[in-house]
């Protein structure tokens, strides 16, 4: 692209922004960063935002809300303009749909970022129930109808007779949250088809085979306790007998008061996620708009921001982010710095 041509391209995407309105400038354009999303990865972007703030004082401080994955792809995905986010966080990718309603409303260049790893950490209180739980076992204690029958588990123990002779009460993320997303995937999905016939079901009816593996019950084993982890921390240090699922990092900052339940015998670590050995290890995501990136003040600063703070040994790593395996941080360190565009094709 030449210079005019970026010039053009930059002076259009600042009066698209100004045209919308709705930001913080007295011009109807806004001169803040926005970024909306993921929970989970809300720990890590106000490390990031305040990092930021201290190397860029010229620049306002990033506004950062914490939406939950699926809710910030909705309003990342509305269109472009300053009354919508340049940045969206996610615990889990974009999915295909999400792609498709981001490029109906205009939002046609997409720079996707992985800027770490993290678990699905099953946890209670510290000095509370304690079990290794398999992805079968999450499976049938928690789905709706385990294996296409009607869920009558009522304690771990009814679920396998090694487990504990205690209710199962779980307290975990709601439908719209992206660790709710990888909860299916990485575990029930899993556990479900350890059953031959669950499996098969797959090829033949995938859409009730999602609804049989991923369902998960409605009478109050289950709690779905909203888009902040830290409350389900909370809900399981006051009871021993609860178990709570939450991003690897919220463990990590609260060991003092919650332990981590291994699964198939492995410990959710630091170093269990990063070599995958952990089955609930998944990448973080940050995604934005390009149409942005010269019409928000700082926008392109604070991307390369991320990329000093997530390597090994890093200031995200002392809060909970697992560092990517090198070739996967030195693509996204790239994507981050020359802005490489989202093919949609790789999306499922």
């Amino acid at each position: 692209m030449t210079k005019t041509k970026s010039f053009i391209f930059a002076a259009v995407s600042a009066a698209a922004l100004a045209a919308c309105g709705g930001g913080a400038g007295d011009s109807g354009s806004r001169d803040s960063i926005r970024a909306v999303g993921s929970s989970t990865v809300f720990p890590f972007a106000k490390a990031v935002s305040e990092a930021f703030a201290r190397s860029n004082p010229d620049y306002k401080s990033p506004i950062i809300e914490s939406t939950g994955t699926g809710g910030g792809m909705n309003l990342f995905c509305s269109g472009v303009g300053a009354d919508t986010p340049d940045m969206t966080h996610a615990s889990r990718r974009m999915k295909a749909s999400e792609f498709a309603d981001c490029q109906a409303n205009g939002v046609n260049e997409i720079t996707e970022i992985q800027v770490g790893l993290d678990g699905i950490a099953f946890a209670s209180a510290q000095g509370g129930i304690m079990m290794n739980l398999t992805p079968q076992h999450v499976y049938e204690a928690l789905a709706a109808n385990p294996y296409g029958e009607e869920q009558t588990n009522e304690t771990w123990s009814d679920v396998d007779p090694s487990l504990p002779n205690e209710p199962i009460l779980v307290y975990g993320p709601p439908s719209t949250s992206g660790t709710r997303d990888a909860l299916k995937e990485l575990v029930l999905e899993v556990g479900c088809d350890t059953n031959a016939e669950m499996k098969a079901l797959k090829d033949s009816d995938e859409d009730r085979h999602a609804q049989l593996c991923t369902e998960v019950r409605s009478d109050g084993a289950y709690v779905d306790q909203g888009e902040q982890d830290n409350l389900i921390v909370q809900k399981i240090e006051g009871n021993p007998k609860a178990v709570g699922v939450f991003g690897y990092s919220y463990l990590e900052e609260n060991a003092d008061k919650v332990q981590g339940l291994p699964m198939n015998g492995v410990e959710p670590t630091y170093e269990n996620i990063a070599n995958f050995d952990y089955p609930g290890a998944r990448p973080l995501y940050v995604y934005v708009k390009k149409a942005h990136l010269d019409a928000i003040p700082g926008l392109r600063e604070y991307l390369a921001q991320w990329t000093t703070m997530w390597g090994k040994g890093g200031e995200l790593s002392k809060i909970g982010l697992v560092a990517s395996p090198d070739d996967v941080m030195a693509a996204n360190t790239k994507a981050a710095t020359e802005y490489t565009t989202l093919d949609g094709a790789q999306l499922k």
